[in-house]
């Protein structure tokens, strides 16, 4: 069944339209319309510059970094500008932390030049049609501040947010060092002994040096982001924009955290080579499902798990060996084909050619007719990516090709239109182990016999195509069921 989901028209969804209307005059004049009222809407007004600002290891850069995520995926054009970067290509080989000391007029020079090469980066960066330039660094003075706020608010009359990342949990500042030790640059060459000393010491020249702010006096816009994100403080915030940003931060608990993905077992659509629907398992899909239940209730990857599903009852079947909470949760539920619904490749190009095609040239933005898109799974998986960038861990996931593709495409920062192409097979498990802003993806292939249903674009995706060329690449799947009678597979 199809999710009820309110979506604006796509390109094709116009082009579909035109086709069955009549072209009187008011019609026509609407039409010329259209095109304006749209570009209209999807415009932001301002840009809008978010400054962290804190000591080190408070989780700023992790944090920098996952609104950047965020926002890329909610299809905003956003990026970091870290100031260390720039500071590294004035001192190539860093050295120890007397590079901070407040009484190095030399280094404060420097580090005052990297700040200012970013704040001009990203200026130019929002000027070529960004949206939100993030500024990593520390900004642990007032005047600092008040310089980026000058620049970007005043002269050039953008949005500007402080985010301050403040730690006060001993705990959590342990943490963040030893990942700030494991990944930065600076410390790749130092022993581990040396490097912590070095740290802490760079730490303590910052705080001679710090000024929190003042959010009731120093009149920005202000989230305080205590204990990676236990409790916030809120100030002044005057856009859409702002308030996106909140809605994502008020959910993000940077920890470290491992989820698992698993499509559902072989379905019996997945055996004929049709979309959609809701099928059952196919014999080996189930000898999967019992494979998968036996990996999980292993004592110590049991231990705390939950399971989510969709509503269709393949994933269902899948998971119902599995010694765990299981929950259904709507949103994974596969892309709705529509009219398409339980059709092969080679029925839905007999019967609707044309479609076919438009699928060919944009898969990511095309539209099943009285179906969804690619797009339209992103928008409804919103709500699911930030329960994950909450306090969940050790999660398995057992959902379907298209909203896995776009899970994955999140965790791994794919670009929009490599989602629809992401191949993730049957019968194999993924695990995503995160750890601050780095994802690591491991591939555990249970060795169960399945169809492969990926399907690469052709490289023919015009509407005048041959049958044969609309078909090339339209995977091998069998004629039906019997699959203990040895049943010929369709080679196309």
């Amino acid at each position: 069944m199809a999710p009820t989901i309110l979506m604006r028209p796509t390109k094709k969804d116009w082009q579909r339209q035109s086709q069955s209307e009549s072209e009187d005059d008011d019609m026509v004049g609407r039409k010329e319309l259209m095109p304006l009222v749209m570009s209209q809407v999807g415009q932001h007004f301002v840009p809008l510059v978010i400054t962290m600002v804190g000591l080190p290891a408070r989780g700023k850069t992790i944090l920098a970094y996952k609104i950047q995520q965020y926002l890329n995926w909610t299809n905003h054009k956003a990026k970091v500008f870290s100031v260390s970067s720039y500071r590294r290509k004035h001192i190539e080989s860093y050295s120890s932390h007397d590079l901070f000391r407040k009484e190095n007029s030399e280094a404060a020079e420097i580090r005052q030049l990297s700040a200012q090469e970013a704040q001009d980066d990203a200026t130019k960066w929002l000027q070529d049609g960004g949206d939100v330039a993030i500024l990593d660094g520390t900004h642990i003075t007032q005047a600092r501040r008040q310089t980026v706020y000058d620049h970007f608010a005043k002269v050039m009359g953008y949005k500007v947010l402080f985010i301050e990342c403040v730690c006060e949990d001993e705990m959590l500042i342990e943490r963040n060092v030893k990942e700030v030790l494991q990944f930065s640059k600076d410390y790749r060459n130092m022993s581990s002994e040396k490097a912590l000393d070095d740290f802490h010491h760079k730490i303590e020249h910052y705080m001679e040096q710090y000024e929190p702010m003042k959010p009731k006096t120093d009149g920005y816009s202000y989230i305080k982001f205590l204990n990676a994100g236990e409790s916030l403080t809120v100030c002044r915030l005057n856009s859409p924009m702002q308030s996106e940003v909140l809605a994502f931060v008020s959910n993000v608990k940077p920890l470290s955290k491992t989820f698992y993905f698993s499509r559902h077992g072989e379905s019996e659509n997945n055996v004929l080579g049709r979309i959609g629907g809701d099928a059952d398992l196919s014999v080996r899909g189930r000898t999967y499902a019992a494979a998968l239940a036996r990996y999980f209730n292993n004592e110590e990857r049991l231990e705390g798990l939950r399971v989510w599903t969709s509503e269709l009852k393949r994933t269902h079947q899948t998971a119902q060996g599995i010694k765990a909470l299981v929950e259904p949760v709507p949103a994974l539920n596969e892309l709705y084909a529509g009219v398409c619904e339980g059709l092969s490749y080679e029925e839905m190009q007999s019967k609707f050619p044309q479609e076919f095609a438009w699928r060919d040239q944009d898969k990511l933005q095309y539209r099943y007719p009285w179906g969804e898109s690619y797009i339209d799974i992103m928008t409804r998986l919103k709500p699911v990516l930030l329960e994950l960038e909450g306090d969940i861990d050790n999660l398995l996931i057992i959902s379907h090709q298209a909203v896995l593709r776009c899970l994955l495409g999140y965790f791994l920062n794919k670009k929009h239109e490599e989602l629809p192409y992401i191949n993730v097979p049957l019968h194999t498990i993924i695990k995503l182990t995160i750890s601050g802003y780095k994802c690591k993806m491991e591939v555990i292939k249970l060795n169960i016999e399945c169809v492969d249903t990926y399907r690469k674009q052709p490289k023919n995706c015009s509407i005048s195509r041959s049958v044969d060329d609309a078909l090339l690449t339209v995977p091998a799947h069998f004629e039906n069921l019997s699959l203990w009678n040895h049943s010929p597979i369709v080679q196309l």
